[in-house]
């Protein structure tokens, strides 16, 4: 018999009480923040997004509040927390919605929030919305990875039983069977995956705006849909053979070949992309 991992690693990267600490799902987003950061600067710089480089601090920041924090935990209540727990539990335990280490966050409500953030972000700004978006997808892959590593750590949305050499026991699942990781499969496809295609996209193909969005949100939901083949169905609603996660990943179908026909039908480039090479160098042409 295979001697299988157990997993025992704590959520907290060090505790100043007991319950009270940093924890590594909390950095995980920090850290996904401030690496974004990075990256959309760099974008910026070099011509990726109509984005002035010096906005992009105030960018990020609000976009991570009202974006990901105000749009994921929305989400995490409406897709999942009340149709498992119904409306009598939200009137009964209302500061629930505000513990974010209980139930955490759900990607796609935080992908909606982002969404309408970006949008009211370039209607104040007076930028294109897809221009800004297109490089916020590319970014988003970081805290997507940094995150599902965190999960992983934290012992939870493991995976279903299975007796692949790699397979972890998770204590949360109260069973002792051998499970998959389905965590790190997750930060594989929709981390490393999705960031490398989109960032091929962006920096070495001249797509015209819109195109990397739509791109996103179809390889996001099809990455998604192949992770929780592997990973235990959130037991809050299941549609057929459908888990919650697969159900709502079928729409951003829809929003991404959206993205895609705007894309191509407007055909407009970033400074970078509309650039000769000529030009990029500095020579004068003809």
């Amino acid at each position: 018999m295979l001697a299988y991992f157990v997993h025992h690693f704590s959520p907290f990267i060090f505790e100043i009480r007991e319950g009270v600490g940093l924890r590594w799902y909390g950095f995980a987003y920090v850290a996904a923040f401030l690496l974004g950061y990075r990256l959309y600067r760099w974008l910026a710089e070099h011509g990726y997004t109509e984005m002035p480089p010096e906005q992009v601090s105030d960018f990020i920041t609000w976009a991570a509040v009202f974006g990901v924090m105000l749009g994921g935990r929305l989400g995490w209540a409406l897709f999942y927390w009340i149709p498992e727990k119904g409306w009598r539990d939200v009137l009964d335990h209302p500061l629930t919605f505000f513990k974010v280490w209980e139930g955490g966050m759900a990607s796609h409500g935080g992908i909606i929030g982002l969404v309408l953030f970006t949008l009211f972000w370039s209607r104040a700004k007076r930028l294109s919305w897809t221009s800004i978006g297109d490089s916020l997808c590319v970014v988003a892959p970081i805290g997507l990875f940094l995150v599902r590593c965190a999960n992983f750590i934290n012992g939870e949305l493991y995976g279903k039983p299975g007796d692949v050499p790699w397979a972890v026991i998770f204590p949360l699942a109260d069973d002792g069977l051998p499970r998959h990781p389905s965590q790190l499969y997750e930060a594989g496809l929709e981390g490393v995956v999705l960031f490398t295609s989109l960032w091929i996209l962006r920096t070495r193909l001249r797509v015209p705006r819109g195109i990397i969005t739509g791109a996103f949100f179809i390889l996001y939901a099809a990455l998604r849909i192949v992770g929780e083949v592997f990973r235990e169905p959130d037991p809050a609603w299941a549609f057929g053979r459908l888990s919650a996660g697969q159900t709502l990943s079928l729409f951003l179908f829809a929003i991404g070949a959206a993205f895609l026909v705007w894309g191509w039908r407007t055909q407009q480039y970033e400074r970078a992309l509309a650039l000769t090479p000529a030009a990029k160098t500095g020579k004068a042409t003809a």
